[in-house]
């Protein structure tokens, strides 16, 4: 009952978003609609969620919407180890290259938490090994900073810069010894 709910929901939204509109809806109840949508379609991506995800996909509702903080539902869904939904994402057509609002990807977050296996796969999307956040780390940083040396092996063998340097003048082999700057590089 609650996937028929969220159907009917999802279709009459994406109707208003091409600009059909209903005479007994106001615009103001679909800035509602939209934003339950968005809460419902993050929840899912954060509690591992793929029937509900399921539904938001057949539906073609924007798999690269982001929250307030730059979040899309890959980048949660990396974060809080959903292997499953991340499959489930990539194979619909989310873009494993979008920056939150620090810069950081799916692939980023997936490094920071220890979800291996997640990360292997986002290494393996079609996004440049050297992309970099708001502080100009890479995630081949990311990875040698928390001792994710089989990560590391993988992003090397994507083509990762190792010799980058980020914006506190810290490379990959510092990071890996913990000789790591917080000032800016001179």
């Amino acid at each position: 009952m609650r996937s028929l709910l969220l159907s009917t929901v999802l279709l009459f939204s994406t109707a208003c978003w091409a600009g059909e509109s209903s005479p007994t809806a106001p615009s103001s109840d679909s800035a509602a609609i939209q934003a339950q949508l968005r809460d419902y379609f993050f929840t899912a991506a954060r509690e591992g969620r793929s029937d509900m995800l399921a539904e938001f996909i057949n539906t073609h509702y924007d798999l690269n919407v982001q929250d307030e903080k730059g979040y899309t539902a890959l980048i949660l869904a990396a974060y809080h180890g959903h292997k499953e939904l991340v499959e489930q994402l990539l194979k619909a057509g989310a873009d494993p290259c979008v920056q939150d609002k620090r810069g950081n990807t799916a692939l980023m977050g997936a490094i920071f938490k220890g979800e291996i296996a997640i990360a292997h796969r986002l290494v393996m999307a079609e996004c440049s090994p050297d992309q970099r956040n708001s502080s100009g780390q890479t995630a081949a940083m990311y990875a040698a900073l928390f001792q994710r040396k089989e990560v590391l092996d993988a992003l090397a063998a994507q083509g990762a810069d190792l010799n980058a340097k980020d914006a506190m003048g810290n490379t990959v082999e510092k990071l890996e010894r913990g000789e790591f700057s917080q000032a800016p590089a001179q």
